[in-house]
């Protein structure tokens, strides 16, 4: 049996999951295929030399691209860029630079957001909530509290859209896969409803009905 194209190491993370959904995406509209290998980051095998090589900073989602002699990538926005440049050549899920530069900027704009917003104070949420030797009632509002607050500046921009790029009503794309695995797991976080963001609460649902996405939260 021949390998896939591309080697995914990764776990069952919000990071993890928005690889694997935009990948699933992409096997849906193009029948790109992809190996994974399942790191059990509680085991600390993502510490080990051999996977330090890969990525020095010792995280998942790691992209191997076999197909472009072993190329290797890691941060997660960086892995859905390099997906949508490479793999999604009729930018269904993102949007010609040239082409479309307002749209293209926006969707960098939305991915940053998420990669220096939601991403890091809802993991802080995670750890100071559930897995902090000592339960700081200061930490688990302050970050709670900021996640929340992020979900609001999702709802002003999701007014009247579907999506959060792109021109009219938006089109799915990376910007949206990039932040939506940590939504979905809000209650997990210690924010029971998303009731209050009405506006994220129909976004994260409409997602959820696509049938790729669904497969990606299953890898």
């Amino acid at each position: 049996m021949s390998e896939a194209p591309l080697l995914l190491y990764t776990f069952h993370t919000p990071n993890g999951y928005k690889v694997t959904i935009f990948l699933e995406e992409l096997k849906a509209a193009y029948g790109l295929q992809y190996d994974v290998e399942q790191i059990d980051i509680s085991t600390n095998i993502q510490k080990e030399p051999w996977f330090i090589k890969l990525n020095p900073n010792g995280r998942i989602p790691v992209l191997v691209d076999r197909s472009r002699n072993n190329f290797v990538v890691f941060e997660t926005a960086a892995i859905l860029l390099y997906l949508q440049q490479f793999y999604d050549k009729e930018n269904k899920f993102g949007f010609d630079k040239e082409k479309e530069p307002n749209d293209y900027s926006e969707t960098l704009q939305w991915i940053f957001f998420a990669h220096g917003g939601v991403g890091p104070m809802q993991g802080q949420a995670n750890h100071f909530g559930r897995y902090a030797p000592e339960k700081i009632p200061y930490a688990i509002n302050r970050y709670v509290e900021e996640t929340k607050r992020l979900y609001g500046v999702l709802n002003i921009r999701l007014q009247d859209r579907d999506w959060l790029a792109g021109p009219g009503r938006g089109k799915y794309s990376i910007a949206d896969i990039n932040v939506l695995p940590w939504v979905r797991i809000h209650a997990y976080s210690g924010i029971e409803s998303i009731d209050d963001f009405p506006n994220v609460k129909r976004w994260l649902a409409r997602a959820a009905e696509r049938p790729a996405f669904q497969a990606g939260i299953k890898v």
